[in-house]
């Protein structure tokens, strides 16, 4: 159906009045902003506009350059127009809801922090707000230089975080006119977004902004001790900034991000050279987070879960262990054993350790292991593999390697019943007969 054809619905909300597409009983309502920033500056609230505002064309992604994991999961965001005026979210929801009466899952997109975009294609959930009568509020943020570096001088740390938190403030403030509930809201995150729902824990606020968290494949561990790094960079890109860094053509800012980038290699922490920083505004130091997840978990259940072989895409990415790999013989039995090792150290390991924490404190948490493979892909349940089970059309995933060469009857069979599981934590938790672990599908 195209937009042209596509009925329309204006939604009244704190924020506004929208005006978002339905299609097949879902209400879609693209390119909301729920805050605005200056470049290097932190969010702040957007105005509340006069007029009814069109929310049937998806809005842009922040500035960023190629994704290191188009390999296996095709291109994400390049669909999207984008610019530093990305702080904008999507609604889905099922047309007609009673204010304020379902459950609400608010996305946080992957990508390291330095690629992606909440607008994207792959990003709509149409199908799970269809079957699981649901509310999906989907989140684009800053990235990279613009988002996550402390800057002397110039930037503060966390400006992206900040945006997140803006974000999850406004889905308190406006969502139940869609009809969700705003005292039922589960942030759902994968890799770089469930370790920023992770720092989120961490700040008091969000105590108030979530009653749930789903964290899939969050690399937890990586970022711990990175002031070194941090510092290195932010002398990097102060460099290639030069005297008017608020002035600079964006493509010269992503100029100092690739530098930012180079100067972080060599460094502990440089597969996630960008991220939340701890002991900077909105973050407490890392004993006071600590102390505050501890805090929070008699009343915030966690899933959190990895697939099986998620570390398989960073295999090439690292040329020491690419030539282990290439090795003619042995070289596929390396590589066997690199994944596991990557898988364990970097997301099934820090997901245990977090669950177990969690449990420690009072709280309520499942660990899960995605296990589906395409036929004949070489990476397996690689990272990101589970997304398209949860999330967009298989259409809009046609060029994800990852998928095979005939992804439709397993998107079929098994995507259903994962949406539904998803849900169902947002709706109920963890019920008390559910095992500490599940493997899926």
């Amino acid at each position: 159906m195209t937009t042209s054809d596509t009925a329309t619905r204006v939604v009244t909300t704190a924020a506004g009045r929208f005006r978002g597409r339905v299609a097949d009983g879902v209400l879609h309502a693209s390119g909301i902003r729920y805050a605005q920033a200056a470049r290097f500056a932190p969010s702040r609230p957007v105005p509340t506009p006069d007029d009814v505002v069109d929310a049937t064309r998806p809005g842009p992604a922040c500035p960023q350059i190629v994704s290191r994991l188009a390999s296996v999961t095709g291109p994400v965001a390049d669909d999207l127009e984008q610019s530093e005026d990305c702080l904008v979210l999507s609604v889905f929801a099922p047309d007609g809801a009673p204010e304020g009466s379902l459950p609400v899952l608010v996305w946080i997109h992957g990508g390291a922090y330095v690629s992606g975009g909440g607008e994207a294609v792959v990003h709509d959930f149409s199908a799970m707000v269809a079957e699981q009568d649901v509310v999906v509020v989907s989140v684009t943020y800053r990235l990279g230089i613009l988002g996550f570096l402390p800057i002397d001088g110039v930037a503060p740390a966390n400006l992206g975080l900040g945006d997140m938190l803006a974000a999850l403030r406004w889905v308190r403030r406006s969502i139940a006119p869609f009809g969700g509930d705003p005292g039922r809201v589960t942030a759902m995150g994968h890799s770089a977004g469930a370790d920023a729902i992770r720092a989120m824990l961490g700040v008091a606020e969000t105590a108030d902004l979530l009653s749930g968290v789903i964290l899939q494949s969050g690399p937890f561990a990586m970022r711990a001790d990175v002031d070194d790094m941090t510092a290195a960079m932010s002398h990097a890109a102060s460099e290639a900034l030069g005297d008017d860094p608020r002035g600079l053509p964006v493509d010269d800012v992503l100029q100092a991000h690739v530098a930012a980038l180079a100067a972080a290699q060599g460094h502990r922490g440089a597969g996630v050279a960008y991220g939340p920083v701890y002991g900077h505004d909105p973050l407490p130091d890392v004993g006071s987070a600590t102390r505050q997840r501890a805090a929070v978990a008699p009343r915030i259940p966690v899933l959190v879960g990895w697939a099986a072989d998620d570390g398989s895409p960073y295999v090439d990415l690292v040329p020491p262990l690419a030539r282990v790999a290439a090795l003619p013989v042995v070289g596929r039995v390396a590589r066997a054993v690199i994944v596991r090792g990557i898988t364990r150290r970097v997301f099934s390991g820090p997901a245990r350790r977090l669950a177990d924490a969690h449990r420690d404190a009072g709280g309520r948490a499942q660990t899960y292991r995605f296990t589906w493979r395409a036929p004949g892909f070489a990476a397996g349940a690689c990272h990101s593999v589970e997304l398209p089970f949860l999330m967009g059309s298989p259409d809009a995933w046609s060029r994800a390697p990852m998928l095979g060469d005939d992804p439709r009857s397993a998107l079929a069979q098994h995507g259903p019943a994962m949406r539904a599981r998803w849900a169902a934590f947002a709706r109920d938790g963890i019920p008390d007969d559910a095992g500490e672990h599940v493997e899926i599908p």
